[in-house]
């Protein structure tokens, strides 16, 4: 790593009995700003502590000393030094006249981005957050240098404040081949960055320190546009810019969503929800927590969705060993109702990765034992009870399962060789009350993992795999089955976690109990069901000839569609309403 800061010249600015002191100063190489009040003692911050440089208070003809010396103080109160990357900041008393000047040191470091190199060179957009000093503007710098020449993009910053490119008209060697568009007032920012790509042609813009509603919506314009966008924001976590209403859009924006009744329940939420507006500004975004500690976030759009659910999201967490190698953990959290985002292969640039632990359970090892076969009769019960008890009744009598005989065939003890364990799952995109109601109803040797590096399958809605193509290479990279179910309803979910298990017959469905098929229980219902049922069972199956039902409302067809889809059949809707109905085809 690299380091240029150009010390001296910072020093030349300031009066002797400032400038001397730190010229022998032990810590001179790590002098973070100088600051100068009048009336009080100059100081010097360094990482650890701050100390005194002189027992004389500054006056203001210090303070003139040193405005002689830089540029012009701009609408931001800040200034630099010609061919530097040094930043001059002002304090004004409300007269308008400079009464303290803080001195911040710039410093080029070149090779501080190698611990993301592998996310800048995929050419999505890149937001960096992170307190003030802990480097957001120096790797922003480095970032530039590395796309304009080792990539040989075009690269466009917008220098606000001349911080990037430092003071003057020719912009510091930093940037590489970069090229830089000033600003002349902060509040026009947005404007250059909408000219930049109009007048300019980039195919990176960076730019430092978004901070307005305006600045905002020019990134998601610019980003639209198929522009790479490489910025910071204020904020140290991802959680602050959800927080933040005026930069909330850079994440997609936040908005109250009112679910039904139906989605609620499935949710286990209140009706009213938080949810994501539209795809985020920026793909990934990077919480610097530390000068050589990130935290990376390679899916945004999961990230955000993951939090609105009140669930901790998978990240990534980058840092920088004694022997100079990137080291790469993962911090999993609660699995979030949409797939986290994390990397499926090691970037070129990691030199140590956390290993991929293998699948354990009975199913991966090879001695998954088939529970016994279901019963012919369903066991009566009229008695009245809750409405809990009456759906573990129904699942139990739809699914016809025995108790299990034998106690111990399916222990959830793990034995001396790792037999006997129960089978892995892991949820993507289902509701998971849903799946721990029917494993407790039915007794089923299953647990739900939060970790797809320990299931034996995956179990997803098959919508959500079909655009989800992270989700399918990820499974096969982990030799994980992948098995899908077309919604997230009992019968659905029951019936995949059988066949997973090897307790039925694929080809042969069981006899369909109309009542988890029904939503209200209504005779309108029941009646639009055993229509369907006879048709199937009397005509479709043992005469192979498609049937057309009687016209149904939209929800009748819906339950329609999924008593269907229990025999393994197909069916189509078809017509105009009121008059739409059902026509099912044989296998």
């Amino acid at each position: 790593m690299q380091i240029t800061d150009d010390l001296n010249k910072l020093l030349d600015i300031v009066p002797d009995e400032i400038r001397q002191p730190l010229e022998q100063h032990p810590q001179r190489n790590n002098l973070i700003e100088i600051v100068m009040d009048l009336g009080r003692l100059p100081e010097a911050r360094f990482p650890s502590k701050a100390e005194h440089l002189s027992q004389t208070p500054i006056s203001k003809a210090d303070l003139s000393y040193c405005i002689e010396r830089v540029g012009h103080f701009g609408g931001d109160n800040r200034a630099g030094i010609e061919q530097t990357l040094h930043r001059i900041s002002a304090l004004r008393n409300r007269s308008g006249e400079i009464i303290g000047l803080t001195l911040r040191v710039g410093r080029a470091v070149f090779g501080t981005i190698k611990i993301i190199r592998d996310l800048v060179e995929t050419g999505q957009s890149i937001l960096m957050l992170g307190r003030p000093g802990v480097g957001k503007t120096t790797a922003l710098r480095e970032i530039a240098r590395v796309l304009a020449d080792d990539l040989e993009k075009r690269v466009v910053i917008i220098d606000t404040s001349n911080e990037i490119a430092g003071d003057g008209d020719i912009p510091h060697p930093a940037i590489g081949r970069a090229r830089r568009m000033q600003v002349s007032r902060p509040e026009l920012q947005h404007q250059v960055m909408i000219e930049a790509v109009e007048n300019h042609m980039p195919e990176v813009i960076v730019i430092d320190e978004i901070g307005t509603e305006l600045e905002a919506l020019a990134a998601r314009t610019i980003a639209e546009r198929g522009v790479q966008l490489v910025g910071t924001a204020h904020g140290n976590r991802i959680e602050n810019l959800m927080k933040n209403p005026t930069l909330a859009d850079l994440i997609g924006g936040i908005q109250a969503v009112t679910l039904g009744d139906d989605e609620a329940r499935r949710r286990g939420s209140q009706k009213t929800v938080l949810e994501r507006k539209s795809p985020p500004t920026f793909a990934i975004a990077i919480e610097m927590l530390e000068r050589q500690r990130w935290v990376v976030h390679e899916q945004v759009a999961d990230s955000i969705d993951s939090l609105l659910r009140g669930r901790q999201p998978n990240q990534q967490i980058r840092s920088i060993s004694e022997t100079g190698e990137v080291i790469i953990t993962h911090e999993s959290g609660t699995p979030p109702a949409r797939f986290p985002g994390f990397s499926d292969a090691a970037p070129a640039a990691v030199s140590a990765i956390r290993p991929v632990a293998p699948p354990t359970g009975w199913r991966s090892a090879g001695k998954m034992v088939p529970m016994p076969p279901p019963s012919e009769k369903l066991p009566a019960n009229g008695a009245p009870v809750s409405e809990t008890k009456y759906f573990e009744q129904l699942l139990e009598e739809s699914l016809a399962v025995e108790p299990v005989a034998q106690p111990g065939r399916f222990s959830q003890n793990v034995g001396p060789n790792g037999e006997d364990l129960p089978l892995h799952v892991y949820p993507y995109g289902i509701a998971r009350h849903q799946l721990e109601q029917v494993i407790s109803t039915l007794n089923l040797p299953v647990q739900l993992t939060k970790d797809i590096d320990t299931a034996d399958v995956v179990l997803a809605l098959r919508s959500n795999v079909r655009n989800q193509s992270k989700l399918r290479h990820l499974a096969k990279t982990r030799q994980v089955p992948l098995h899908t179910i077309k919604a997230s309803t009992l019968p659905h979910v029951a019936r995949a976690l059988r066949r997973l298990l090897d307790m039925e017959d694929p080809s042969t469905p069981e006899i369909a109990d109309l009542n988890l098929f029904a939503r209200s229980g209504s005779s309108d219902e029941l009646e639009a069901l055993e229509e369907t049922r006879l048709a199937v069972e009397q005509i479709v199956i043992p005469k192979g000839q498609p049937v057309e039902l009687l016209p149904r409302s939209p929800n009748v067809r819906k339950m329609q569609h999924e008593l269907v889809e229990h025999y393994h059949l197909k069916s189509d809707s078809f017509g105009e309403e009121p008059d739409r109905r059902l026509r099912i085809y044989p296998a």
